[in-house]
């Protein structure tokens, strides 16, 4: 293999060349040595390749990477490099309590102590569930080494008796099902089993399918990465073009902040509109956006996501799953078709070391079912409605979820059209709203609107996926499967609820949910982006004056940490003072004896 010249000298050089300092290459070299590497080749000047390994037992819709890495491997140790396997900290939507939110800060924290303080010259991020996306990507820009987001893929389409299950999805369905009397609680089970086929992340555009299709549109994966289903065979080859294409990474110094910028971000919020994605993208592309420096506002979802039409036909705005999107062209198809329509910008570097543009070219859907075409979507203006008012300061709410039904129950009555009012009955917490859901002395109706606090980063802590609660047992019973839903927590991205989530400040933080009360009327406006409670001033004063609504307290050290470090979900939930590191790679940490 011919030698080549780094465009900057390697970071592992100042360990295993230790320049002046023989004793100290001496330390740090003599370890590695037990597991049967060779002095010659940590000092062969060939770049340090971590690979960060999110899979593992404790989470099963990362697991594939454990038998993915060795295609990772195979791929750096053929293109040069040498490869180093570490493990990042676990991250499991589905059974982590209270909260995986809390994981994704902590995944952070980990990941940026290791590429910094390790000799790593370059990093394959493995990615897969929810969080562990936005937490790698956050790491890479902090330390901004060299760095490729490797995602699992999404398990294969789930079928029940005939019919399409998708992950999440069919459990909130299933749920009214039950509830109406349509199922019983075996038959529950069996189809929320069913959506589970193989290995990989949920198969619906839930949080997972949403964040790794966000890394693409950023331009940290390679062209067509996102959605290729965990057992394909395309999966292994895509594991090993990212390792070899990360060695080469590495030579150019090719890093996260020569990809991630304004645009890219503006980008993917787009992408995320267009694929009918998880509203739980809000949070972590704001998260991403500030630990690589990049500003974006509130209005911006508006301003740039919000016209953007819905053009994949995948649940849970949908009909499709994974595997059908996949064939169908994928993320590239979808990007394809804004790039023609010039809603997205494709100037932008991204890891294959050539623009957005040139890796797109040519990339049309090759099943109009699922993606259409730019001027024949499923529905115009898709993105995410933010909303204002008294009773917070930033919410969204998914437009690609609104169903007919609901658009025909609160949002056209003739001369309001968008505009409804509703009656409040608040909850605090999930375990109030379970014990208390179908009591009928809430007086619960159509003209209802459920709101739930207390599940915002301090409140939950972390925030939590409960905003989208469903309607207490009789109503279901009766035809209305749906209420309006409001909350300062998140809700699943397989949820097709349209509910009004992410309310910042929460009502843990003195936001205005914590005043709010059973009985009182809710004014949404939704061509204005407003939503206030018609409650007036001087009660609003009084109320405030009245202990806030109670707060669990922590139960380990790191739910006190977060509670001290985290913000709110409308600046993304990071630890407010990581932001300002940025760039940390570009001094090697001092000796360690």
């Amino acid at each position: 293999m011919p030698d080549r010249t780094p465009a900057r000298p390697f970071r592992s050089r100042e360990w295993f060349a230790a320049p002046g300092r023989s004793d100290m290459a001496a330390l740090y070299l003599e370890r590695f040595m037990n597991y049967g590497i060779t002095p010659e080749e940590l000092q062969s000047g060939r770049p340090i390749v971590g690979i960060a390994q999110t899979g593992s037992d404790l989470s099963p819709c990362n697991r594939i990477h454990l038998d993915l890495a060795r295609r990772v491997r195979d791929g750096i140790r053929d293109a040069g490099g040498i490869a180093m396997e570490f493990p990042v900290h676990p991250i499991f939507e589905n059974c982590r309590r209270p909260t995986a939110a809390l994981d994704r800060n902590l995944a952070y924290l980990g990941l940026t102590e290791i590429l910094y303080g390790y000799p790593i010259d370059a990093v394959v991020l493995t990615t897969g569930c929810d969080k562990t996306t936005p937490s790698g990507i956050m790491a890479a820009s902090t330390v901004d080494i060299p760095a490729i987001v490797l995602s699992g893929g999404p398990m294969l389409d789930g079928w029940h008796e005939g019919e399409l299950v998708g992950s999440g999805t069919v459990i909130w369905r299933s749920r009214r099902k039950l509830a109406a009397g349509e199922i019983t609680e075996e038959e529950f089970l069996a189809t929320a089993t069913a959506s589970a086929p193989s290995a990989g992340h949920c198969n619906t555009m839930g949080t997972a399918s949403t964040m790794n299709a966000v890394a693409e549109a950023l331009g940290l994966s390679l062209t067509g990465c996102a959605a290729i289903p965990a057992p394909y065979r395309e999966r292994g080859q895509m594991a090993y073009e990212t390792g070899r294409r990360i060695v080469e990474m590495a030579y150019e110094d090719l890093r996260p902040s020569k990809v991630l910028d304004r645009r890219a971000f503006l980008n993917a919020i787009k992408v995320v509109s267009a694929l009918g994605g998880s509203s739980n993208a809000q949070p972590h592309i704001v998260a991403m956006a500030r630990h690589a420096g990049v500003e974006l506002s509130h209005d911006d979802w508006m301003t740039h996501g919000y016209d953007v039409p819905l053009l994949v036909n995948m649940q849970p705005a949908g009909k499709y799953l994974g595997e059908r999107f996949h064939r169908a062209g994928g993320v590239p198809a979808v990007m394809w078709e804004l790039l023609k329509a010039g809603t997205i910008d494709g100037d932008g570097l991204t890891v294959t070391g050539r623009t957005m543009a040139e890796n797109l070219e040519g990339r049309e859907a090759t099943d109009r079912e699922v993606i259409t075409r730019y001027d024949a979507p499923l529905k115009e203006r898709a993105g995410f409605l933010v909303l204002r008012g008294n009773l917070f300061d930033f919410a969204i709410m998914k437009t690609s979820v609104i169903s007919e039904e609901f658009r025909a129950r609160y949002l056209s009555e003739p001369g309001r059209e968008g505009v409804f009012e509703a009656r409040a009955v608040v909850f605090d917490g999930s375990d109030d709203y379970h014990h208390r859901i179908n009591d009928p002395s809430l007086g619960i109706d159509e003209r209802t609107i459920l709101v739930i606090r207390g599940s915002g980063p301090l409140g939950w802590p972390g925030s939590a996926e409960v905003v989208n609660m469903q309607p207490p047992d009789a109503l279901i019973q009766k035809g209305i499967a749906s209420l309006p839903t409001l909350g300062d927590g998140r809700q699943s991205g397989t949820s097709d609820s349209p509910s009004i989530l992410n309310a910042s400040p929460e009502s843990a933080a003195g936001g205005g949910l914590s005043w709010l009360r059973t009985g009182d009327v809710i004014r949404i406006d939704l061509n204005a982006g407003t939503c206030n409670a018609l409650v007036d001033e001087a009660e609003i004063a009084r109320r405030r004056a009245e202990a806030p609504p109670p707060v669990p307290e922590s139960h380990t050290p790191w739910e006190e940490i977060y509670r001290e470090k985290t913000g709110q979900l409308a600046e993304g939930a990071v630890l407010e003072m990581a932001v300002k590191y940025r760039g940390v790679s570009a001094r090697t940490p001092r000796h360690n004896h």
